[in-house]
């Protein structure tokens, strides 16, 4: 644990996760692991999506932090593999960038409806959006258990979240 990144409080936050980091900056994928690993997590990192694709293979996440920018199978392409083998990580993958987006990931970004988080992002709002994302992954998923999928599909409960916010 890094002395600068203090561990919030664990009473009261999610029991301890998975986390893939995705991103090719390796200074930006080494400190949300600190930050992650200080709240306890178990974080493993890839520089690209090809890369997090054979991690996948392997191991399951409860979440994927994805840049949308990232070498050899960038963020939207990465999501659309997933997608195409399994709907389930597709469905834990919040996006990270730290520029602008154009009008086709914008588009996409409305589409699929993943959280995104902008950077550069304070801690503690990183921390509060990542407990967010796992309150609402959750949630859905307790009331997916609870209904029929045709139920489901007919209360809304896929998940929408605004464009360009960091959403949970």
């Amino acid at each position: 644990m890094h002395p600068r990144w203090p561990p919030a409080s664990r009473m009261g936050m999610d029991p301890v996760k998975s986390i893939l980091v995705v991103d090719d900056d390796s200074m930006v994928a080494r400190l949300l692991e600190e930050i992650l690993r200080s709240e306890g997590h178990r974080v493993t990192t890839a520089l690209n999506g090809v890369e997090a694709l054979a991690v996948l293979a392997d191991q399951a996440f409860d979440l994927l932090l994805v840049d949308i920018r990232i070498p050899e199978l960038d963020g939207p392409a990465l999501y659309r593999e997933l997608e195409r083998r399994s709907l389930a990580p597709a469905r834990r993958v919040m996006f990270m960038t730290g520029g602008a987006v154009g009008p086709e990931t914008a588009e996409f970004l409305s589409t699929v409806r993943t959280p995104l988080l902008r950077k550069p992002f304070e801690v503690e709002a990183f921390r509060a959006t990542v407990h967010r994302f796992f309150l609402a992954t959750d949630l859905r998923e307790a009331a997916e258990r609870h209904q029929p999928p045709m139920e489901r599909t007919r209360l809304g409960l896929a998940p929408h979240f605004p464009h360009g916010e960091a959403r949970p």
